[in-house]
């Protein structure tokens, strides 16, 4: 089955989507990811967070999680996730580090 929504890994323009979907600490790192003013770092280390939560590279083309799409799966993953918002921000904050350090090995 063929999902429109569904790509290999999370992409980017989802992120908006993923909104009032915990509390307010998460709502403030949306609002950061997806301001004008946002790093692409920011959005790639965002990413890589959701990556790394949904387990993408698990993810084959007849699975459930990819026939409801990238977005559903998403906001499961990140309503089901049983830490805190800040324990998410801090996994963010090590994703950001992790992104800085590629750029500057690969500049």
């Amino acid at each position: 089955m063929f999902n429109s929504d569904t790509e290999l890994f999370f992409p980017i323009r989802v992120i908006p989507a993923l909104s009032k979907v915990r509390g307010e600490e998460w709502d403030a790192l949306i609002n950061r990811v997806t301001s004008p003013d946002a790093l692409e770092v920011e959005k790639i280390a965002f990413s890589e967070l959701i990556i790394k939560l949904a387990a993408c590279p698990a993810c084959d083309a007849d699975s459930f999680r990819a026939m409801r799409g990238c977005t559903q799966c998403a906001r499961l993953v990140v309503k089901r996730y049983k830490g805190t918002d800040a324990e998410l921000v801090g996994q963010f904050e090590q994703c950001m580090k992790d992104v800085e350090e590629f750029v500057k090995k690969h500049s």
